[in-house]
């Protein structure tokens, strides 16, 4: 017989999906012009292959050609969390600062004010779980 899992184990998804729409949209219509063709070559790749999921334990990002790169991250590796608002704040970049000074970069998120004020409310949550050890500094 199976033991029953237990709460912390569990994961809920708050988002999983691709990139914003509106960002495939409007880089199409830039497409138009000569100087929008590299745009749009950007979006239509974000759209195909570039992949978010955001849970209560972490942050999966699937991108890279055919989609084929993986990177996950942990609430209590990030350090800051920086946005800015693209489409007139339909859509925004996000960019994640962790601990050991990388970055992971998430452009076209949509909802993202939404999904920063979750990451920043499970950040604030994993930070106080696993408090820093005495004699290391921020």
């Amino acid at each position: 017989m199976s033991k029953p899992a237990s709460p912390d184990i569990q994961e809920t998804v708050f988002y999983e999906g691709g990139p914003a729409r509106g960002d495939l949209i409007l880089n199409l219509l830039f497409g138009l012009t000569l100087i929008g063709i590299p745009f749009a070559v950007g979006a239509i790749t974000r759209a195909l292959w570039l992949r978010f999921r955001i849970t209560s334990r972490r942050i999966e990002v699937n991108g890279g050609w055919l989609g084929r790169d993986r990177t996950q991250v942990v609430y209590s590796q990030i350090r800051e969390v920086r946005s800015v608002p693209r489409g007139f704040g339909a859509w925004g970049d996000m960019v994640l600062v962790l601990s050991d000074g990388a970055r992971l970069e998430m452009r076209s998120v949509p909802r993202f004010r939404e999904l920063e004020s979750f990451i920043e409310e499970r950040r604030g949550a994993a930070a106080i779980r696993s408090p820093r050890p005495k004699g290391i500094a921020a």
